[in-house]
């Protein structure tokens, strides 16, 4: 396995470990203001693997597409992943 995939596999399972904890935290009816911090912690934590895969996408497939001649629809396909991870 990669270094960088790794990386992604641990990030996302401290994710998974912080969903845990919010569910925890909502049945012990904890301080919303609490919850409401994890909560962004958890999007900022998701957003930051949707960038890295976007940058590793970018410079392995998408690169790849255009030397071989295939970058139009690489391109076209990457910038609607962009708006709908924009969107999110």
């Amino acid at each position: 396995m990669s270094a960088d995939k790794e990386k992604l596999l641990n990030r996302l399972k401290r994710v998974e470990g912080q969903v845990r904890g919010i569910q925890r935290m909502v049945e012990e009816d904890r301080y919303c203001v609490d919850v409401l911090v994890q909560l962004s912690a958890i999007n900022a934590a998701l957003k930051k693997v949707g960038y890295t895969m976007l940058e590793n996408h970018t410079r392995g497939c998408v690169t790849k597409a255009v030397h071989e001649g295939e970058g139009d629809e690489a391109i076209d396909e990457l910038m609607k992943v962009i708006q709908q991870f924009s969107r999110s």
